[in-house]
């Protein structure tokens, strides 16, 4: 479990400490081929499906300049990699694979499940949580938001697109809204963690 503002001295890993995309990527195959089921979402990711989402990773992340390793952690703490994923709904509707702020990519809409979840579906809920969408910020304006040049700005940005800005603070990642561990959960997802419980027990807020 990380503590603190996210930075190397305060014992979050370092960008050299996180594992290359593919193998990121691989490991968390197993949890994407079972995360609908599990969850009763419909059926589980096919093969293709999962091609798809590695794909539309790999391109957002290109014309976004967001690290595709990043994105894909962030995929992995919202859905487990589910592309028929349910759209919550607090004080806002948030669907697809990154559970993003009202956007337009779904493959369950209203209970309305897509099966096969069209790769055209599958790449606007990447873009649709990694650039933004009209009516709310992605990883793109959390990045900017979290105001650091160094490797906390990943684990900032994260706590910010769980929480929001509002209630943000750059020096405690542990505190503000929702899920507490959300920080620390994805910088272990970018170090390799991908299955089994996690090590933060700081609960919701």
């Amino acid at each position: 479990m990380y503590s603190g503002n996210g930075t190397v001295a305060a014992g979050w890993p370092a960008q050299n400490q996180w594992i290359d995309f593919d193998t990121m990527f691989t490991a968390n195959i197993p949890i994407m081929k079972q995360s609908c089921g599990n969850n009763g979402w419909g059926a589980n990711d096919s093969d293709d499906e999962i091609a798809a989402i590695k794909a539309a990773i790999k391109k957002v992340s290109a014309s976004s300049g967001v690290d595709a390793r990043f994105i894909l952690a962030i995929v992995m703490q919202e859905s487990n990699g589910c592309v028929r994923v349910v759209t919550t709904s607090w004080s806002v509707q948030n669907p697809g694979l990154m559970q993003d702020h009202a956007g337009t990519g779904t493959c369950n809409s209203g209970g309305v499940i897509q099966d096969p979840c069209p790769s055209s579906e599958i790449e606007q809920m990447i873009v649709d949580g990694t650039t933004g969408t009209t009516s709310g910020d992605g990883l793109v304006q959390c990045l900017s938001q979290a105001a650091a040049s160094d490797v906390s700005q990943y684990y900032r940005a994260a706590r910010i697109y769980n929480g929001g800005y509002s209630g943000f603070k750059a020096d405690d990642l542990g505190t503000g809204c929702c899920t507490l561990c959300y920080a620390s959960d994805v910088a272990n997802r970018l170090t390799g963690w991908s299955s089994g419980v996690s090590g933060c027990h700081l609960g919701t807020a």
